[in-house]
């Protein structure tokens, strides 16, 4: 006999499809939202982009020419408009520092931060269910209270001290045994370069698995310790399938929703770790716009980052609807 966990759910499966449709509708209202206040405060940034463009020995009239050939004399509600309608149909505008269409400069390096993002989370969720079950499964012992005070530690540090700290101990003197500086050069793919990617996916991998781990941890101890499982104990059930076919699968289930948001956090926090690796993504990308107040690329990494977040939180949440309605 199978014994099944089934929760309360908050969502019935009959009402997840308008669910699901609401939040979806709340997502275009918030990411719209999002494209305001982003454009509100990158047109507030101090600087004139004409001025910063010709130098300082540029004339007024020259200055004022190209504020009219670039649209920064219209009014902000008619350049926010036309700058939206550019990124809904894929014309982001051009890097007002090269002169470049902004999707040539934004897209390869959108691709090398989801590949960071993407290795990173191949790694971070088998590795913290077989960490969690493990510690879980030695509560109290030894190895269980380290990984617990490691956890801790590790989810308290900054990602740019986690980075520092595996340079300092990898690519120095210490050991040197892999490059701190993972500077792919441009039009190749980052596999092509595995050394360059290990120190940057470890710090990714290494906070999220103390993160995930530690709910993972925390799901198995309680599904072991809840009725259906010690039901199934008394029955006399081999403590394979209760393990494989009771409390893993509900914990599992349970950190699904965590997964989720430990992607999003994953995915945004790129923009660190690139930035301490010198990794060409959107994260250098940001840094770099911000330097040279080349607008047009400040505002596309910055809405793709944020869009990606909330994707991946709006799945965190169709997983945990999803789990209470098993």
């Amino acid at each position: 006999m199978r014994i099944s966990h089934r929760g309360s759910p908050s969502t019935p499966n009959g009402a997840t499809v308008p669910w699901l449709v609401r939040r979806l509708l709340a997502g275009v209202l918030i990411l719209f939202l999002v494209s305001v206040l982003l454009f509100l405060v990158t047109q507030a940034l101090p600087g004139d982009v004409a001025r910063i463009i010709l130098g300082k020995d540029a004339t007024a009239d020259q200055v004022a020419r190209l504020r009219q050939q670039l649209g920064l004399d219209r009014p902000l509600v008619a350049q926010y408009w036309q700058w939206l309608t550019g990124v809904l149909t894929g014309q982001m505008g051009t890097s007002l520092e090269n002169g470049e269409p902004v999707a040539d400069i934004v897209g390869p390096r959108m691709f090398n931060s989801y590949t960071l993002g993407f290795v990173s989370m191949a790694l971070i969720i088998p590795l913290a269910v077989l960490v969690g079950v493990f510690t879980a499964h030695k509560r109290d012992g030894v190895l269980d209270k380290a990984f617990v005070a490691a956890s801790s530690l590790f989810t308290a540090l900054p990602a740019f001290v986690v980075g520092m700290l595996l340079i300092a101990f990898f690519a120095t003197s210490v050991l040197g045994v892999l490059p701190g500086v993972s500077d792919i050069p441009p039009g190749d793919m980052p596999w092509w370069y595995p050394a360059k990617l290990v120190l940057p996916v470890a710090s990714l991998t290494l906070l999220g698995v103390m993160y995930l781990g530690r709910l993972v941890r925390a799901s198995f101890i309680d599904a072991m310790n809840s009725d259906y499982v010690q039901t199934a104990i008394l029955k006399g059930l081999s403590g394979r399938r209760i393990l494989f076919r009771h409390a893993l699968p509900n914990a599992v289930a349970a950190s699904l929703p965590a997964a989720g948001l430990v992607a999003a956090i994953t995915i945004t926090g790129v923009v660190v770790v690139e930035e301490v690796y010198s990794y060409p993504g959107l994260g250098t990308a940001v840094v770099n716009a911000v330097n040279s107040h080349d607008l047009p690329v400040m505002q596309a990494c910055i809405l793709i980052l944020a869009t990606t977040y909330y994707l991946f939180n709006l799945l965190a949440d169709v997983l945990a609807a999803m789990s209470r309605t098993r």
